[in-house]
C-alpha cells in the first residue's frame, strides 16, 4: 500500500534534517490541541519544523500555506509542548516545503526561522 503524501512528506523532511546534523526528537507529536510534524534540536536550538507536501504547484508553493490561522496554530502547539518539556535554550520555528511528482521528489525547501 503506498505511503500517504503528507507522510511521505515527514519522512523526507526527517531524512534531510538529519543530514544538516539535526537530532529529531518526534514525529507527528500529538496534543489535545494539534499535531507537530516534526519536533528537532539544531545544535542548542529546539525547532517546531511544519512540513507541507504537495503533488504539484496547481495551489502554489507548499510553503506558502504557512500564514495566518496556521502561525497561530503552530505557536500554540510550541508552548503546548514547552510546557511539558521545557527548554532553556533558543527555539524557532522551519518550514519545510515538498513538491512530488511523479512519484518523486522535484522540489525541496527547507526555511529556518520561518515564523518571527
Amino acid at each position: 500500500m503506498p505511503t500517504p503524501l503528507g507522510t511521505s512528506g515527514e519522512e523526507l523532511a526527517e531524512d534531510h534534517l538529519r543530514g544538516l546534523g539535526y537530532g529529531i526528537r518526534g514525529r507527528d507529536v500529538r496534543t489535545p490541541i494539534g499535531q507537530l510534524d516534526l519536533v528537532a534540536t539544531d545544535g542548542p536550538t529546539l525547532v517546531f519544523v511544519e512540513v507541507k507536501t504537495r503533488a504539484g504547484v496547481g495551489f502554489g508553493l507548499p510553503e506558502e500555506a504557512i500564514a495566518g490561522h496556521k502561525s497561530r496554530k503552530l505557536r500554540q502547539l510550541a508552548q503546548y509542548y514547552l510546557k511539558r518539556h521545557p527548554h532553556a535554550g533558543p527555539v524557532r520555528f522551519d518550514v519545510v516545503g515538498i513538491i512530488v511528482e511523479d512519484g518523486r521528489v522535484s522540489r525541496l525547501t527547507h526555511i529556518k526561522n520561518a515564523l518571527d
